[in-house]
């Protein structure tokens, strides 16, 4: 049995939960992403009274700060001047983090939605187990056919690489976390240094978790698509930028991961036509069938694999359409950050660590 993490003291706060929603020209979704907060059923909570919302505006060109002013529940402020060696998201969220009042912090995107009744009960979940920090992984809308093929490959790729039973568990060094759903500790936090300590990096969320999860202070993550849902992506320019950032991160090796894709699209073509070609040859039946088999085993491993990214039937039934682009993006990711060592996001560029 996994051993649990020692108690944690929290002290007093005004608000049960701050929730801190870093946001840079989404004036597409955050309507709808404060809608489904401010409309919240939470059992025994009341909005103002044991939980508030904060919007950091990152510095938006666009509707972005309108759009949130135009919610009176929610506290609307700009994010401080972005220095040197920060990230734009880090910056938002630690400046948020700074003006909260809550016992708990949520961190969320603008592109997501909340279920009613489950911001509540994702803190009784941390506090049931006894974690200082919580993430979920959100259901995933996607539109257009790249979008629809693409992402079940890479988020089973993530499955496979982050099982969130072996990231739940305290004995091993594995962490993970997204930060579309990412609720702390509000001490905790700022004992570890916040936002502050991962100022840099790309892949705050996750590097945020290795925290955790070397101090032993308590990680809990999994997919909870009954509590939050995200279309990460508005247009394939986006997902191409993002993917780009975040995918030789997030793989130890995205070379040798792009390789046994491409593998994989070579068999899942290649042996049938090379049956078909067999057959008008006049094979012996029996090679024929051998290749067959091959192809068949080798369907089953690839949707079985598939399968654990947790989209529909559809979605991963076209997957292999894809298997281009995920190499694609593979080697154009560890490109940026291996070569070049520089990453662009929402009209900013970053040094890449890749720690």
């Amino acid at each position: 049995m996994d051993s649990a993490p020692d108690p944690i003291l929290v002290q007093s706060a005004p608000f049960k939960l701050c929730i801190v929603i870093p946001a840079r020209n989404e004036e597409d979704c955050i309507g709808g992403c404060l809608r489904s907060l401010v409309t919240q059923s939470e059992p025994g909570w009341q909005l103002g009274r044991d939980w508030e919302t904060i919007v950091v505006d990152d510095n938006s060109s666009d509707r972005t700060h309108e759009i949130a002013a135009e919610f009176p529940e929610v506290k609307v402020m700009y994010a401080p001047a972005l220095e040197k060696s920060w990230t734009g998201k880090a910056n938002a969220c630690f400046a948020g983090a700074k003006a909260a009042l809550g016992e708990w912090l949520l961190f969320t995107d603008a592109d997501t939605v909340h279920e009613p009744g489950h911001i509540s009960l994702a803190v009784v979940e941390a506090e049931r187990h006894n974690v200082a920090m919580l993430s979920y992984s959100p259901r995933q809308i996607v539109t257009g056919i790249a979008q629809r093929a693409l992402m079940p490959l890479i988020f089973s790729e993530l499955a496979v690489t982050y099982p969130p039973a072996k990231v739940s568990n305290p004995e091993t060094h594995l962490a993970a976390a997204n930060g579309q759903f990412l609720l702390v500790r509000s001490d905790v936090y700022f004992r570890i240094g916040g936002h502050e300590a991962v100022k840099d990096a790309v892949l705050e969320d996750v590097e945020l978790a290795n925290v955790i999860k070397r101090r032993k202070l308590g990680l809990r993550f999994r997919y909870a698509p009954e509590a939050v849902s995200t279309r990460m992506y508005r247009s394939f320019g986006a997902m191409f930028e993002g993917w780009t950032k975040n995918l030789a991160l997030l793989f130890g090796n995205p070379l040798a991961l792009a390789a046994w894709r491409l593998l994989d699209l070579g068999l899942l073509i290649g042996l049938p036509l090379l049956a078909w070609f067999l057959w008008e040859q006049n094979a012996q039946l029996v090679v024929i069938g051998a290749l067959m088999l091959l192809w068949l085993r080798n369907l089953w491993r690839y949707y079985r694999r598939v399968a654990k990214s947790n989209f529909p039937f559809v979605e991963c039934l076209i997957s292999p359409l894809a298997l281009p682009l995920f190499a694609a993006l593979l080697y154009r990711s560890w490109f940026v950050h291996t070569v070049t060592k520089r990453v662009s996001w929402k009209g900013r560029d970053y040094a890449s660590h890749n720690r």
